[in-house]
């Protein structure tokens, strides 16, 4: 036991540092954006927009994530957080039940289940909002809470236009946990109420921008799930939390009275066939993860057409030389022939590295962190003491591919999902505690 709590020790101090360097790393890559749109002028405008999507997704929040560890309370207050660890929305209804039994009282009240953020639900909602055509499972961004991400959504689309909507997230509570003041609960959400779509006041990703008065949400969430199955209960918490005015993780102004409804759905009947659903976000593959996996593949792609050019030189390659000059053309031949060699074996390697990646193997995950993290600190070494000049034309490319993959294999999303299977069920005792980035 001691010896697996060192372990969890040193993997938590691991991805402190993945995460940190991640981080600054960003900032460094930023910096040197900005001096080659120095060289490209105003005429590349992709250039500029591949420089804003880098600023406002990966980036601004990592910085976020940074500073939110170090000033943003580590317990329970009644919001759900974004992924930037910015505090997000109000948890403002709670439930009583099965998830089998939250699911029907839903889909009674006429709420349709959102799809979960993939690369196809996020192109289908960009193209439904702009050509505005309706998507009524259209996802929705994750938030979380309990360190997780919702274990699932639903939503009301308005005006078939997938801009304006009705939605709610709902979180399983770990087993034994109660609310402050000792109530027990079987869920907790959050509802808002979707009004348009714009740029987030942090962040510059554009997002929905969310209606102030979340009691109006919540109210309404409430009354269609009440009028809809008879067999639900209310019973609400008065001044649950303090009454404010503040904003969301998107920049957006909120103001609640504080009041918490439990919703008990403990009497509502379920098909006796229907197998016991168990929802858990941890079990679904994050974009972080692909994200990872498909830049580990990009590199290792790299790597098996530069052994293929070095093993169909012919023992000549351009630039590059060797120290002995007497060297004869069969040892140039010959020692080519043992770089190609390595640069295959080191390009199937990344290959299966990203596979065990792609199936959440947390070891791999740190092992490409890893192999990332060494090659942007000698780039920055080489960078920074002169020997070396990175541009469009040489090596940005590479060290852009390697604080990617740094980017989103330390992410919260990859490491959760990767170390899924090492997550035991939280006691009440430590939930709410800050767990690292």
């Amino acid at each position: 036991m001691f010896k697996a709590a060192n372990k969890g020790v040193t993997d938590t101090r691991l991805d402190h540092a993945f995460f940190v360097l991640g981080g600054v790393a960003a900032a460094w890559l930023a910096f040197l954006l900005v001096g080659e749109s120095f060289q490209l002028g105003w005429g590349q405008v992709w250039f500029y927009v591949a420089f804003w999507a880098f600023l406002a997704y990966l980036l601004l929040p990592r910085l976020h994530r940074i500073l939110t560890t170090i000033y943003v309370p580590g317990y329970f207050i009644g919001r759900a957080r974004t992924s930037d660890g910015l505090l997000g929305d109000p948890v403002n209804v709670a439930l009583l039940g099965a998830e089998s039994q939250v699911h029907a009282i839903m889909e009674s009240a006429g709420w349709t289940k959102a799809d979960d953020v993939t690369f196809d639900s996020s192109r289908r909602i960009i193209s439904s909002t702009i050509f505005r055509r309706s998507y009524s499972e259209a996802p929705v961004s994750p938030l979380y809470l309990f360190d997780r991400q919702q274990d699932f959504a639903y939503q009301q689309e308005v005006d078939n236009n997938p801009g304006k909507r009705h939605h709610v997230r709902f979180w399983r509570c770990p087993e034994g946990w109660l609310l402050p003041g000792g109530h027990k609960v079987d869920w907790l959400a959050a509802g808002t109420y979707d009004r348009s779509v714009g740029f987030s006041l942090f962040t510059l990703q554009v997002t929905h921008k969310i209606e102030q008065n979340t009691d109006v949400e919540r109210d309404h969430i409430v009354s269609t799930v009440s009028a809809a199955e008879p067999a639900v209960s209310v019973q609400v918490i008065k001044d649950f939390s303090t009454g404010y005015h503040s904003r969301n993780g998107g920049g957006d102004s909120i103001s609640t009275d504080g009041d918490l409804p439990i919703v008990d759905a403990r009497g509502v009947l379920v098909p006796s066939d229907q197998p016991p659903s168990r929802t858990d976000s941890r079990d679904r593959r994050p974009a972080p993860i692909l994200m990872g996996a498909a830049l580990v593949v990009a590199r290792a792609v790299a790597a098996l057409v530069l052994a293929i050019t070095l093993f169909t030189s012919g023992g000549e390659i351009s630039g590059l030389t060797f120290d002995d000059d007497s060297s004869d053309p069969q040892s140039t031949t010959a020692a080519i022939a043992l770089i190609a060699a390595v640069v295959l074996v080191f390009g199937l390697g990344e290959v299966f590295l990203a596979w065990r990646i792609f199936l959440g193997s947390n070891g791999a995950r740190v092992i490409a962190m890893g192999l990332s993290s060494i090659s942007i600190l000698v780039q920055a070494i080489d960078y920074f003491t002169g020997s070396a000049n990175i541009t469009l034309e040489a090596g940005l490319s590479g060290l852009a591919t390697d604080i990617l993959v740094l980017l989103a294999l330390s992410s919260q999303r990859a490491r959760v999902y990767a170390k899924r299977q090492r997550i035991p069920a939280v006691p009440a005792s430590v939930v709410g505690r800050r767990v690292p980035s």
